[in-house]
């Protein structure tokens, strides 16, 4: 089988480039590079740009590609093409003639994922939050086949109530702490902690599940999530479409402090239009100077006021004593401490989004990050 395809012409050109709309090229950016397996599209954008959310730019793309982007394989041919004047990525494509012979490839190449699958695969598998008008008509274990105390796979379960319609597969969680916002006090959700799987193998009031794998121990009162459709890692990274401004308000782990490859909770979610693959700045929060020691401080005064009738004259009391108010007020000004300015120290991208928190993957860090740190467009 013949394989057509028009090959590319590059033009030569200076080693950085800064254009119009400020996408800014890597100090000596390859003219192509071949792609292969293990790549991600974060670390193929990183080599040519120095802003690797600028990565749909260079390739032109509309919203749909930026959601699907499986098009890139192992052995494709990446192309630095500034042949209009305006830096482009191509695939290259050049005409191949195929000799008779045996070549042996697989079935279905796999596109590169955007970030590395390793580490944020149970991630994209496993209850993380669950909102809290949810969590009271969650299914929960009411008890087990003789009397077991440790719940794991091999023992008959009983949960209070699965009907028919509701599906065969779910997972198993324990509720963990509560997630506030900084800011507004808003509770956002409760993070859970992930304890297995189950199948339920009788329907009712009570139903019978299967535990299949288990993580750690499970007990009665653990809870039941349906388990989620496969979530894929295949989304570009780009900046979001609107301004975000955010807090880190967790890390996976309880670490505490944070570098490339960390999982991060943020108070942002679907309604703030948060999507997967957003590419986040990382600033390091200001902290707050007190005040120096020898600052003014405001000083408290007692004052007596007479106290005078509607007319204007002094008020008596009946033995003819004269009425006073006693009260007190501070003078001078407090001296407040000065907060210093956010200081940027990084990248993350988004890689699951709930409705009012998502869950990121530090990429790039010139310091620790730590929790209460902002998060914003980039």
């Amino acid at each position: 089988m013949f394989r057509h395809i028009i090959a590319l012409l590059l033009v030569c050109c200076p080693a950085t480039f800064a254009w119009a709309d400020e996408i800014q090229l890597q100090d000596n950016p390859p003219n192509r590079y071949t792609v292969v397996k293990g790549d991600t599209l974060w670390g193929i954008s990183g080599k040519f740009l120095k802003d690797p959310w600028r990565w749909p730019q260079l390739w032109n793309m509309n919203r749909e590609q930026i959601k699907n982007p499986h098009w890139i394989y192992p052995g494709d041919v990446v192309v630095l093409d500034l042949s209009s004047g305006t830096p482009e990525l191509r695939l290259l494509q050049e005409t191949v003639i195929l000799e008779p012979d045996v070549r042996v490839e697989p079935l279905e190449k796999k596109a590169i994922p955007t970030i590395s699958p390793s580490v944020i695969a149970p991630f994209l598998s496993q209850p993380l939050v669950i909102d809290e008008h949810a969590m009271p008509d969650a299914p929960k274990i009411i008890g087990a086949q003789e009397g077991h105390v440790v719940l794991g796979p091999g023992v008959k379960v009983y949960v209070d109530k699965i009907t028919e319609g509701d599906g065969r597969n779910w997972q198993l969680y324990r509720e963990g702490r509560r997630l506030v916002d900084p800011e507004t006090q808003e509770q956002l959700g409760t993070e859970v902690e992930y304890l297995g799987e189950a199948r339920v193998t009788h329907y009712g009031e009570p139903a019978t599940i299967e535990i299949r794998s288990a993580k750690s121990d499970i007990y009665v009162g653990d809870k039941l999530v349906k388990s989620p459709e496969v979530l894929l890692n295949g989304f570009v990274p780009h900046a979001p479409e609107n301004t975000i401004s955010g807090r880190i308000i967790s890390a996976y782990a309880g670490a505490a402090e944070l570098g490339p490859n960390s999982i991060v909770t943020i108070n942002r979610g679907h309604r703030d239009g948060i999507e997967e693959g957003n590419v986040l700045a990382i600033y390091e929060f200001g902290i707050t100077l007190a005040p120096a020691k020898n600052a003014p401080t405001p000083k408290k005064e007692t004052y007596i006021n007479l106290e005078r009738d509607a007319d204007g004259s002094i008020r008596r009391d009946a033995e003819g004593r004269v009425q006073v108010r006693v009260g007190s007020r501070t003078t001078g000004a407090a001296v407040k401490g000065v907060k210093l300015p956010d200081e940027r120290i990084g990248l993350m991208m988004v890689f699951r989004v709930f409705e009012r928190v998502s869950y990121a993957l530090v990429l790039q860090v010139e310091r620790p990050v730590h929790v209460l740190d902002v998060v914003t467009t980039p």
